[in-house]
């Protein structure tokens, strides 16, 4: 049995997890799917504090309390950002990082650094009178969808558990600073459907940190994979338990 953490991206909620969950669950795997600081219900509790500090805190203290080991710790979008500062700090309980449609930041920088057109999103909220909260992105026509996800009523669905980001997460730089986090073998799984304009990838390199091949792999779908292929995602995320 293997202990899953799913990390929610910018805006979402524990919720995006609801149908993955139970599929890694009936495969016997222990699986949990935290909301973190600000959403969820965790949503009273967003403010202009509210950073990525406080959301690699969230995880942390969860990991500590359930006395959790040999995580498989998964990070979709933003939370590439979290996962890899978690992991940063508690390598010895990281059996294995799953980077979901993410962001993979080196030592030191920020969202901003990793996926510069959110720059652009700050801007916008320095402009509003909230300057300290960006609010989801707009739903676009179809292939692009709200977040990828284009049939109607899970649109419905997942407009209703979204909430602002605040535009500290997205400045916060992580730490990758201690060693042993190399040693951790990783999983980035690309959602290659149809992607709005200025969201451009990162290339993964050839060799990971750890010296091993890349383990890439792929869903034609778009960025809330979650939800339009659960049970894809749920297959590649059991590949990442194999030893």
């Amino acid at each position: 049995m293997s202990t899953f953490l799913l990390v929610h991206g910018a805006w979402h909620s524990g919720r995006c997890w609801e149908r993955v969950v139970p599929l890694l669950e009936s495969a016997g795997h222990r699986v949990f799917a935290p909301s973190l600081t600000g959403y969820g219900d965790k949503a009273h509790l967003l403010g202009p504090e509210v950073g990525l500090d406080t959301h690699v805190a969230d995880v942390l203290k969860l990991i500590h309390e359930e006395n959790l080991t040999e995580v498989v710790l998964v990070g979709h979008s933003y939370a590439g950002l979290v996962v890899s500062s978690v992991a940063n700090e508690v390598p010895e309980r990281i059996a294995h990082l799953v980077y979901l449609d993410a962001m993979v930041p080196e030592h030191g920088e920020a969202a901003v650094d990793v996926q510069p057109m959110t720059q652009n999103l700050i801007d916008l909220a320095a402009k509003s009178d909230n300057g300290w909260r960006i609010p989801p992105l707009p739903e676009m026509p179809p292939p692009f969808g709200l977040f990828g996800v284009t049939d109607p009523a899970d649109v419905a669905w997942l407009r209703a558990t979204l909430s602002d980001q605040p535009v500290r997460c997205l400045r916060q730089p992580v730490r990758l600073d201690n060693p042993a986090v190399d040693s951790i073998p990783r999983t980035h799984i690309h959602c290659v459907g149809a992607a709005p304009e200025g969201i451009v990838r990162r290339p993964v390199p050839a060799t990971q940190p750890n010296g091993s091949p890349a383990r890439i792999r792929e869903l034609p779908t778009g960025h809330d994979c979650m939800i339009t292929m659960p049970a894809d995602l749920s297959e590649l995320l059991l590949e990442s338990t194999l030893r």
